[in-house]
């Protein structure tokens, strides 16, 4: 699959699963040609935004935009202002590329409907039916669920289960000494991939107590099959059937196998968020097992696919910056000396409660800006009827399923934001006192909006919170256990792979290596 059409895909899934537009709008923002019946009527159509056709019937500017979405959003940002609309595959959408417009367009709420674009994404991609309430299939409200498992005192449980689970992966049990003292040498970004699989993995779904040697090689055989079927996943989203993808269907199918219930009943300490799923809500839905455990499947792929490489930039910025190195290690064990622990060649166990993980400020900083600079997600709502989107530049119209989309990557990287805005800077999220800030401003007005890489209002990622966790608890026991050293420093770093562009945190294009040893404390 080529670039242009992974980045079209999240626009593409959207347009193919809103009713077709009867029109077809001409030249000028201001009239389109109606197409009901035989008949061909030119109407006014006053207070519409600027109108990018393009020259390619049906695909209009997706081709262009599929290149390089960044460049092509600046680029009509400066020929038609803030607000402008681009045709892409036959559909019309409004981009806001103003941030200080961007609470007023989540504040037009009740003119949306954002459900219906991914509760179809869902279906189509992990093969189960809609799990939107007003098809059916099921009373269960997902939101109400995530809300009740990821935040609170379910926040603190799954976070204390995961730091549990990092520790036995990053520094196993029974490891001999003379193999603890050696440089391991291996792909930072592989590295990543398999500790936080495997933590994550086992911090939602439980572990088998009994078995640990088969359940080392399903964790393994679970991987593989996770990067199969994630490979393809934007050309599913983009409403591709995964049939054409044999490896991947595969995979797939496997993955949801070990998630039945007759897998996880076996389990020991499976989260909350799966056991409520599994045990109570059997009333709730018409899902039979296989089809459950594909819902099961996109929490898993929800909770890893964004994870990891925001995992990855953390860490790989974090070591390439000799300031964030020292500035990071210091925090660190400043927090660990305050809660009295120490890490040590004995593996005593690291833990830190809800308060001390949130009272980081370095860290926070440190992952912030690195999901700054690689998040690239397109957060897009479909208009439920004819309305005017007010802004504080001026007013447009809508029209019923047209879509309203922000790409916070151009706020991201505005230099009037984020001056030097390619440059990381472990500090840019401090203030002169060394705490959270919070005061970014545009054009001399304090933004309310200015940093969105989990998506925006009620799109926003109900997991964010524990990805940020569990990002913070893996820089925490590299920084405390581990000797870090590039393999190759200084490092340039390795560009954005834009196949991803639009799904949210991008990986890298290619692999770092490193080497790391345990510290003997």
């Amino acid at each position: 699959m080529t670039a242009d059409v992974h980045i079209c895909s999240v626009l593409m899934s959207a347009f193919f699963h809103t009713q077709k537009h009867d029109v077809s709008r001409v030249s000028g923002p201001e009239c389109y040609v109606s197409t009901r019946g035989t008949d061909l009527q030119l109407i006014e159509k006053a207070g519409e935004p600027p109108l990018e056709n393009g020259l390619i019937p049906y695909l209009g500017c997706a081709l262009k935009f599929g290149s390089n979405p960044l460049e092509f959003l600046r680029a009509n940002q400066r020929k038609h202002g803030h607000v402008f609309t681009c045709k892409l595959m036959g559909r019309y959408v409004h981009f806001v590329t103003n941030s200080s417009s961007y609470p007023k367009v989540l504040s037009h709420g009740k003119y949306f409907d954002w459900k219906k674009f991914h509760y179809t994404t869902s279906a189509k991609a992990f093969g189960h039916r809609s799990i939107d309430p007003s098809d059916g299939n099921t009373t269960e409200n997902i939101n109400n669920t995530f809300a009740k498992t990821l935040q609170g005192d379910a926040l603190h449980s799954l976070s204390e289960v995961m730091m549990q689970n990092l520790q036995l992966i990053l520094r196993p049990p029974g490891l001999p000494k003379s193999e603890s003292s050696v440089w391991v040498t291996e792909g930072m970004y592989a590295f990543c991939y398999r500790v936080m699989f495997e933590a994550g993995y086992l911090t939602l779904f439980g572990r088998d107590t009994s078995k640990p040697d088969a359940q080392r090689a399903l964790i393994l055989n679970n991987l593989d099959n996770f990067k199969q079927f994630d490979q393809v996943f934007p050309a599913l989203v983009a409403g591709l059937p995964i049939r054409l993808f044999r490896m991947a269907h595969k995979a797939r199918e496997k993955l949801a196998e070990g998630l039945k219930h007759k897998n996880l009943s076996k389990r020991e300490q499976v989260s909350e968020l799966i056991s409520l799923r599994m045990f109570l809500n059997d009333t709730l839905s018409t899902f039979d097992d296989a089809e459950k455990a594909k819902t099961h499947l996109a929490i898993l792929w929800a909770s890893q696919a964004n994870t990891i490489p925001a995992t990855f930039w953390s860490l790989f910025q974090m070591i390439r910056s000799p300031d964030a190195l020292k500035a990071a290690s210091e925090e660190v064990n400043g927090a660990l000396q305050s809660a009295g622990q120490k890490p040590s060649c004995e593996r005593n166990a690291i833990y830190l409660d809800q308060m001390q993980l949130n009272d980081l400020p370095v860290l926070d900083s440190i992952i912030k800006e690195a999901l700054r600079l690689s998040s690239a997600s397109l957060n897009i709502r479909t208009a439920k009827e004819d309305f005017t989107l007010h802004l504080e530049d001026g007013s447009y119209s809508i029209r019923k399923d047209d879509i309203i989309a922000l790409y916070p990557q151009l706020m991201h990287l505005d230099p009037e934001i984020y001056p030097d805005p390619l440059t990381f800077k472990y500090d840019r999220y401090l203030d002169e006192n060394g705490k959270a800030k919070t005061s970014f401003y545009s054009n001399g007005n304090k933004l309310k909006c200015f940093y969105m890489p989990f998506g925006s209002g009620a799109t926003i990622c109900p997991g964010r919170l524990f990805a940020v966790q569990e990002i913070k608890q893996f820089l925490i026991l590299m920084l405390s256990c581990f000797e870090l050293e590039l393999v190759e420093s200084p490092v340039q770093c390795p560009p954005l792979d834009q196949s991803r562009a639009g799904l949210g945190i991008l990986p890298p294009l290619h692999d770092i290596e490193f080497k790391y040893k345990l510290k003997h404390l």
